[in-house]
């Protein structure tokens, strides 16, 4: 198994866009699409990350898949308020899947776990965890992040390496697969 690394992450977004600046703009412009656009990807992250998300949306959007970043413009400190996670529900039920961008910001967000929880109610097997470690194959997360198959780079039987979701012992889904019929481990 091989997770993408958070500096392949950053690559991967300064490639797109040249500044942290920039990307988090970008992700402020797509987040503002109109609310009943569908998508194949909620991309659960901590507000922290904000140029690494970026990365990993390029990513999986270079995989075919579309991916809505949730990217609010006002404080991360503000009170979370049921008008905010009532947006997010909104959003959520316009996108297939979840995938949760675990990295050490992830444990902060007041969010994620919420996120995380309502799409499993809502989709079940529609959601995966994508370990963002600073080395390829290390990852420790939160203890409930278990449950849930992992994306990561894999190696197919064509020879050809991707994104995909593990769902155990050399068992896996391409991200297609995955977003069409649900995964679970």
């Amino acid at each position: 198994m091989t997770y993408v690394t958070l500096a392949e992450a950053r690559s991967a977004a300064t490639s797109r866009w040249a500044t942290k600046s920039l990307a988090e703009s970008a992700l402020r412009t797509a987040a503002a699409a109109p609310t009943s656009t569908d998508y194949d990807i909620f991309l659960s992250h901590s507000h922290e990350d904000a140029q690494v998300i970026a990365g990993v949306k390029t990513l999986l959007e270079h995989e075919g898949v579309t991916v809505y970043v949730y990217w609010a413009e006002e404080d991360q400190a503000a009170p979370v308020t049921a008008a905010t996670a009532a947006k997010l529900r909104v959003r959520m039920n316009h996108c297939r899947a979840l995938i949760y961008a675990s990295s050490q910001a992830s444990p902060k967000s007041r969010w994620m776990p919420w996120e995380l929880g309502y799409f499993d109610g809502r989709k079940p097997g529609r959601v995966a965890i994508m370990p963002l470690p600073s080395s390829g194959s290390t990852f420790v997360g939160q203890e409930y992040l278990g449950l849930y198959p992992h994306l990561e780079r894999i190696l197919w039987d064509t020879g050809r390496r991707s994104l995909g979701i593990s769902t155990g012992a050399r068992t896996a889904k391409n991200l297609s697969a995955f977003i069409r019929d649900g995964a679970t481990l």
